[in-house]
């Protein structure tokens, strides 16, 4: 055993960091998932008007597609730019700012008149959302050692089946009542409403993220040095063993290789998600809505659960590594059942398969983030995280246009080809995934 990871160890035993840890989960992490909550439901909240703009501005099936797609344009383009400003300026001035700004572009959906304006919107969304969850990557890797870090992922990611769970049934419930207020349809009050909960949420970010455990008035001496000691010392691991500065972070064939792993992902997370509503309403014969809304609520209801768990289990490399591919794997097999269910008018089976599918890939995705975290600091962390999540997020452009392309180019009745498709690449990233047993930094003797 190495003297720094003696060193390391040691420090990570004392009930002091604990007690820091512990402390600063319980302080940062319920805002961070509100944030995550809001931006979650304000990229996806698009389903459940897919049918209604189309009936009422004409927005097409195409233009549907492209405005989903576009969001992660817009939010590619100016990841990186926002990481480096952020890592300037800190967290709790560009976090607010994020969801302040985001917040009154998703209300403006509300006076979408066709298809350019909803296109135009949608790419708008993406350009002031962009920083968001690169950011709160960041932020987390500055606070917590890696030991911990996945679980702190994901917890920060258990948003997602709560912006889900809360969020479905809160569209089709504002849809369904914003149909009964006069001179207005339902999908306006919906993103009007949900728009609005973004900026009062950035609002509140202000006031409770903290700059660096150094400024953490609820921590005590003692325990800002433990988590300053320990936070130093893996930072000095990186600065020594892994690319220095943005241009070497851009560079890194790890970076890059782990940009394709996120983009693998992406394509699973929203081939599954944008078209959820419809997918469900399809199999139940339901009409999008309340009942639909509820429906939706179930896989991420599960999926709060194999994130967490999971999240907090991967606690070494070896075992990061097992599950990752092991999630991969369950990811694309499931989407392929959900695909199958779909045209052989099994919703029970369906509903399952759909479950599981988003089980996994929740479950995976702080999995992914704990690599480039234990080896990226500093402006390279801002650099690289921001290259591997707009590069990767790029998945949730592909996703909708291959789904739709595959549909019409297979004439496909119940649009399984395309949902096919899109459980070919989690496999990619299960072989990936696997073959990182070849890495190896030392900051792994961390965690091993």
């Amino acid at each position: 055993m190495s003297e720094t990871t003696a060193t390391s160890k040691e420090l990570l035993a004392r009930p002091v960091l604990k007690s820091a840890i512990f402390k600063a989960a319980r302080r940062l992490m319920p805002m961070l998932v509100i944030l995550y909550v809001v931006s979650f439901l304000d990229r996806t909240n698009v389903g459940f008007a897919e049918a209604a703009l189309g009936a009422d501005k004409g927005v097409s099936a195409a233009a549907f597609a492209l405005g989903a797609g576009i969001f992660f344009i817009g939010y590619a383009i100016f990841e990186i730019p926002s990481n480096l400003l952020l890592k300037k300026v800190g967290a709790k001035i560009w976090l607010a700012r994020i969801a302040i700004t985001w917040g009154i572009v998703s209300a403006c959906f509300a006076f979408v008149q066709g298809e350019t304006s909803f296109v135009v919107l949608r790419f708008l969304l993406g350009v002031t959302e962009a920083g968001l969850f690169p950011g709160v990557i960041m932020y987390l890797a500055e606070w917590f050692p890696n030991k911990v870090r996945v679980q702190m992922f994901a917890i920060f990611y258990l948003a997602q089946p709560f912006s889900q769970m809360i969020g479905n049934p809160l569209s089709g419930w504002l849809i369904n009542i914003g149909d009964q207020v006069p001179g207005l349809r339902g999908w306006q009050v919906m993103f009007f409403v949900e728009g609005l909960l973004a900026v009062l949420a950035g609002i509140a970010a202000f006031f409770f993220l903290i700059n660096g455990p150094e400024k953490a008035k609820f921590l005590n001496s003692e325990e800002k040095y433990a988590l300053k000691e320990v936070m130093a010392l893996e930072d000095n691991i990186k600065d020594e063993h892994g690319p220095r500065g943005i241009l070497a972070a851009m560079r890194n064939g790890r970076v890059w290789y782990f940009t394709a792993i996120y983009f693998c992902l992406q394509i699973a997370v929203y081939g599954v998600t944008f078209f959820l509503p419809q997918q469900v309403s399809s199999l139940t014969g339901q009409k999008v809505g309340l009942a639909v809304g509820l429906l939706i609520a179930v896989p991420w209801f599960f999926g709060i659960f194999a994130c967490y768990f999971i999240g907090k289990a991967a606690d070494t490399v070896a075992k990061r590594r097992k599950f990752g591919t092991i999630l991969f794997l369950s990811t694309g097999l499931c989407i392929f059942g959900s695909a199958w269910a779909g045209t052989n008018h099994q919703p029970v089976l369906g509903m399952i398969f759909i479950t599981l599918a988003v089980c996994s890939f929740l479950a995976v995705g702080p999995v992914v983030w704990s690599y480039p975290t234990a080896f990226l600091a500093g402006s390279a962390a801002a650099a690289g995280i921001g290259l591997i999540n707009s590069l990767g997020n790029l998945g949730g452009f592909v996703a909708p246009i291959l789904r739709t392309a595959v549909n019409e180019a297979t004439q496909s009745p119940t649009g399984s080809m395309g949902v096919y498709a899109l459980g070919v690449l989690p496999f990619v990233a299960a072989a990936m995934m696997y073959a990182t047993k070849r890495f190896r930094n030392k900051a792994d003797d961390l965690l091993d």
